[in-house]
């Protein structure tokens, strides 16, 4: 019998489908009213509104275009992508600001939908739905709690799944009911990512990858953007690499914390056998703290499973047994079904648990998506775009917020192992 995890393939399954171009590193452009450093969705959303708008953009990428999370992650596309509930924003912000922002978040998938129609990017975006299960009875109570908030606060489309229920949203008993929320979907992250760098190159956008962003300066009116192979001079600037943010804006490192995610891929199964595993083929996620999310692939053949088992900066080698352990727990009968790709990226949080955007230093950002930030960083990239442009409808929910850190933190996130170890520990308690 072959051993599950021999012989595994340390990329994204997802780029089988879209695979990543070659590092080209063109020339440096002296000159661009916009500049751009990451590649991802922050990036190219607002690099493309910019394009659309009359700029010319270029856009700087350390890697290949899409060598981060944007292309690796699990594809879930969520309307909350927050941590926090909504009563704890509401106990932060007060009611009225808490809507504006849970409002924001519904914008940011309905602005995806609209994005994926109107570029006619192929990217598999359905509106599945998201299941959201309880992993010890008493959690049942808590999600009773916000399904009743969350519709009358916010109109939501979300229910309440009985644990008698719930084999129409997941082909196992390993939760005790959980909740629906019906509006969310999944969508192929390596193609959404792959379309929109079409998209922007079409639109005359320079890509200049394989060139590592070392510092960015105030020059009169203007701003400079340093690079080992040259400079360029912008009237705008904007960093979109959230979880990969480096010193190149020292207050935007020492706001945001990378975290490690790994997911691994089944072997192709048959596609009633998987439609059994995920009858809707959404994203299935749970109310543990050590969280995983997992799904059926784009073509019904595989299961994905995906979680943040040791948070900290990881391999996927180190990551993958965890992932295959939990995922034989919720379905035991893939106990000998092969892995076949295991891969991780890093995610960028927030010590507030909020995802930001605004500027430090007349440079502008957008990041801090929690995991959840497929919908929200291509709307805010979006919103970076039309401020560039001079347009008030750049202005957002988010606006005005302090971003905070925490004293002495640099960018480092030591603390992730200990804070990994509590989580396994609550979870098993309840």
């Amino acid at each position: 019998m072959a051993k599950p995890l021999a012989g595994v393939t340390l990329q994204p399954f997802w780029w089988d489908q879209a695979p990543r171009d070659p590092i080209a590193r063109p020339d440096v452009p002296k000159e661009a009213d916009v500049a751009i450093v990451g590649s991802g969705y922050t990036g190219l959303s607002a690099a493309l509104t910019a394009l659309r708008g009359g700029k010319s953009v270029v856009v700087f990428e350390a890697e290949q275009a899409g060598h981060g999370a944007s292309s690796r992650n699990g594809g879930g596309v969520g309307n909350f992508p927050f941590k926090l509930s909504y009563s704890q924003t509401e106990t932060m912000l007060g009611e009225a600001n808490a809507k504006q922002l849970w409002h924001e978040g519904r914008a940011s998938v309905d602005y995806l939908e609209e994005l994926v129609e109107r570029e006619q990017i192929q990217a598999h975006f359905v509106r599945s739905g998201r299941y959201l299960g309880a992993h010890k009875p008493g959690a049942m109570a808590g999600l009773r709690r916000d399904v009743a908030i969350l519709q009358d606060k916010l109109d939501a489309d979300v229910e309440i799944v009985e644990p008698g229920e719930q084999q129409s949203h997941i082909g196992s008993d390993f939760y005790h009911g959980g909740r629906f929320n019906v509006r969310d979907g999944v969508v192929h992250p390596a193609k959404l990512h792959a379309g929109l760098l079409e998209r922007v190159r079409a639109a005359g956008g320079v890509i200049v990858d394989g060139t590592r962003v070392t510092g960015v300066r105030c020059d009169g009116a203007a701003l400079i953007v340093e690079t080992a192979r040259g400079q360029t001079r912008a009237g705008q600037v904007a960093i979109g690499a959230n979880g990969y943010t480096d010193g190149v804006l020292p207050s935007l490192k020492q706001r945001v914390i990378p975290v490690a995610s790994q997911i691994i891929a089944t072997e192709e199964l048959p596609a009633e056998r998987v439609k059994r595993l995920v009858p809707r083929g959404n994203m299935i996620i749970d109310t543990k703290r050590t969280v995983h999310y997992y799904r059926a692939s784009h073509d019904g053949r595989r299961i994905l499973m995906g979680g943040r088992p040791l948070l900290r900066n990881s391999e996927a080698e180190e990551a993958a047994p965890y992932l295959r352990k939990f995922m034989v727990d919720v379905w035991p009968e893939l106990e000998d079904v092969r892995i076949t790709h295991a891969w991780g990226g890093k995610l960028g949080f927030t010590f507030d648990k909020l995802p930001h955007i605004g500027e430090f230093d007349g440079v502008h950002y957008a990041c801090g998506y929690l995991g959840s930030g497929v919908a929200m960083s291509t709307y805010l990239g979006h919103k970076l775009g039309l401020r560039m442009l001079g347009d008030p409808a750049g202005a957002t929910a988010f606006d005005g917020r302090n971003f905070p850190t925490m004293p002495f933190y640099k960018g480092n996130p030591w603390f992730l192992s200990i804070v990994a170890a509590y989580y396994r520990v609550r979870d098993s308690i309840g």
